[in-house]
């Protein structure tokens, strides 16, 4: 599942939404005018979304900065870190036998069994003393 951003408000999505309609409209009728409606409201949303995400990036500056201010160093060395991670994908593969699954009903199935087959030890009916190996330190020297 995908995680909310933080700076994506209702005025975010009504220009998803104008876009949406533009392209709509534009893959009805293909026409000039149409894809010229398509590129300005895609140009209108993206100036939106820098807008919106730049004021986002600073209100985040401004809380790390009255951090360090209140000697709060913990909280502002996390906000630090999570700065520093950047951008990390997310890898949704798996490999099953011989191939490489990216299903994620499938990827579940997967470590399902393998899971099962980790915690089900089969053939084994009893652990027996002799077979537990004690390790004794010598205490006389």
């Amino acid at each position: 599942m995908r995680q909310h951003k933080p700076w994506v408000d209702e005025e975010c999505l009504g220009f998803l939404d104008q876009t949406k309609q533009a392209k709509m409209q534009w893959l009805q009728y293909p026409n000039q005018s149409n894809a010229d409606n398509l590129n300005n409201a895609r140009h209108e949303a993206n100036r939106h979304f820098r807008i919106e995400k730049k004021e986002n990036l600073k209100a985040k500056i401004d809380e790390l900065k009255t951090k360090g201010q209140f000697k709060n160093i913990r909280d502002l060395y996390r906000g630090i870190s999570v700065f520093k991670e950047g951008y990390q994908p997310r890898h949704n593969t798996v490999k099953d036998e011989d191939d490489l699954v990216t299903d994620s009903h499938s990827i579940l199935a997967r470590w399902r069994n393998h899971f099962s087959y980790l915690f089900n030890v089969h053939g084994v009916s009893d652990v027996r003393q002799t077979d537990i190996h004690t390790y004794r330190r010598n205490t006389s020297s």
